[in-house]
C-alpha cells in the first residue's frame, strides 16, 4: 500500500498480563542463577488479591516462589490493595510439576544435539524505519509506557498508578513513516486528580518526550483515558495471564507471529530461543543493506535439532534474491537450539527485563539477539 495507517500497542509494567510475564521470567531467572541445566516452563495467573504460579520445572535449585512473586510486585509498585494486589499481603499459590520425561528425551542431550522442546514455528522481523531496526508504531508505544513508569517511579507524576496502556497510529507513504496520526494512552491514577490534569500531564510530560516533534502536527490526535476516568485498574479491573501479550512482545502486529509466548520458558523452548535467532537473522540482513524489510520464519519438530524449514522474505525490498539470502543465512547462522543457546549466551538470568517493553529493539548488551555482528559476513558472501 502506498498510503496507509498502521497501529501498534504496548502495555505498562503494571498491566495484569505483563505482571504475570514478569513473575514467570523472574522465576526463570532465579532458577538459572542456580542451575543452568534446568528445564523451566512457568505460568502465572493473577486475579484479585491472588497470584497462582504453575507449570513444569525440573531443577536441582530451590526457588522461593513466594519471595520472587512479592519482589516483582514490590518493584512494580503494587503497595495498595485498592489496585487489587498488595505485595506484602496478597495470596501466592503454587502448583508445579516436573517436565515430562518424554520431552526430556529430546532435550537432555549434549549441546550440539539438543532437540527443540516442542514443535512450532517462529518469526523474526526487522525494518530500517528506526535506528533499532524496529517498526516505528511499536517502538513509540513501548517508549510511552516506559515513560509512564519512569514518571511514576521518579515522582514526576506521583499520582499515577501501575496499570496503563499506549497505542500509536503512524501514517505511511510508500512504505516509510511520515507522521503520527493518533496517540492513545490509558494511565491509571489516584482519584484525587482530575482527568483534565491527567491528560495535560500525560501529553506534555510523557507523550511529547517520546514522540519526535517532527512526527507531530496539528492533525495529530491525543486521546488519554477515553472513558473519562481510569482509577479502578490492575487486577480489580482485569485478570492477568502469562503469554497473553505476544504481539506487544514482538513487532506490534507488523509481520507474522507463530503464536507461542516467550516468557517463563528456558531457551530449549524454541518459542523463545528460536524467536531470538529469527530476529538476529532478520536484523543482520537489514543491517547489511540487503533489504529495507525482512521477515524470517524457522520451524521445528519436537526432539529434532535442525529446523524442518527456514525462509527469508524481504517483502519486495531485497537487493538480492530471497533464495540467495536464505541460502547464505542458513550457512552463517546455526539454528539448532543448542547452538542458538551457545551463540546468543542464553543461559543467563536476563529474562525478567525482557518481559516489559518488548523482547526486541532494546539497546541493552544482554539482548545479544540485537547484535548486528554478522552483517559484514552476509554482505561479503552475497556481494
Amino acid at each position: 500500500m502506498s498510503h496507509h495507517l498502521f497501529t501498534s500497542e504496548s502495555v505498562a509494567e503494571g498491566h495484569p498480563d505483563k505482571v504475570a510475564d514478569q513473575i514467570s521470567d523472574a522465576i526463570l531467572d532465579d532458577v538459572l542463577r542456580q542451575d543452568k541445566k534446568a528445564r523451566v516452563d512457568a505460568e502465572t495467573l493473577i486475579m484479585q488479591g491472588t497470584v497462582i504460579v504453575t507449570g513444569q520445572i525440573t531443577t536441582a535449585a530451590y526457588v522461593h516462589v513466594k519471595d520472587v512473586v512479592r519482589g516483582v510486585l514490590r518493584d512494580i509498585g503494587f503497595n495498595n490493595a485498592r489496585d487489587g494486589l498488595d505485595w506484602e499481603t496478597c495470596g501466592v499459590l503454587t502448583s508445579i510439576e516436573e517436565q515430562s520425561p518424554d520431552i526430556a528425551l529430546g532435550v537432555n542431550r549434549p549441546i550440539e544435539e539438543i532437540g527443540a522442546g516442542d514443535q512450532g514455528l517462529v518469526f523474526g522481523y526487522a525494518s530500517n524505519e528506526t535506528s533499532q531496526l524496529m517498526p516505528l508504531p511499536i517502538s513509540l508505544s513501548h517508549g510511552i509506557v516506559k515513560a509512564l513508569a519512569d514518571a511514576r517511579h521518579q515522582g514526576v507524576l506521583p499520582y499515577l498508578r501501575p496499570d496503563g496502556k499506549s497505542q500509536v497510529t503512524v501514517e505511511y507513504d510508500d512504505g516509510s513513516p511520515r507522521r503520527v496520526d493518533a496517540v492513545v494512552v490509558a494511565a491509571q491514577h489516584n482519584e484525587s486528580v482530575g482527568e483534565a490534569q491527567v491528560k495535560k500531564d500525560v501529553v506534555e510530560k510523557v507523550v511529547k518526550k517520546v514522540v519526535p516533534k517532527n512526527l507531530i502536527d496539528g492533525d495529530t490526535k491525543f486521546i488519554v483515558n477515553g472513558t473519562g476516568r481510569f482509577v479502578i485498574g490492575g487486577t480489580l479491573a482485569d485478570s492477568g495471564l502469562t503469554g497473553r501479550k505476544i504481539i506487544v512482545d514482538t513487532y506490534g502486529g507488523i509481520g507474522a507471529h507463530g503464536g507461542g509466548c516467550l516468557s517463563g520458558k528456558d531457551p530449549t523452548k524454541v518459542d523463545r530461543s528460536g524467536s531470538y535467532m529469527a530476529r538476529y537473522i532478520a536484523k543482520n540482513i537489514v543491517a547489511a543493506g540487503l533489504a529495507a524489510k525482512c521477515q524470517v520464519q524457522i520451524a521445528y519438530a519436537i526432539g529434532v535439532p535442525r529446523p524442518v524449514s527456514f525462509m527469508v522474505d524481504t517483502m519486495g525490498t531485497g537487493k538480492v534474491d530471497d533464495e540467495k539470502i536464505t541460502e547464505a543465512a542458513s550457512l552463517i547462522f546455526d539454528m539448532r537450539p543448542g547452538m542458538i543457546i551457545r551463540e546468543l549466551d542464553l543461559l543467563r538470568p536476563i529474562y525478567r527485563k525482557t518481559a516489559c517493553y518488548g523482547h526486541f529493539g532494546r539497546e541493552d548488551p544482554d539482548f545479544t539477539w540485537e547484535r548486528t555482528d554478522k552483517a559484514d559476513v552476509l554482505r561479503k558472501r552475497l556481494s
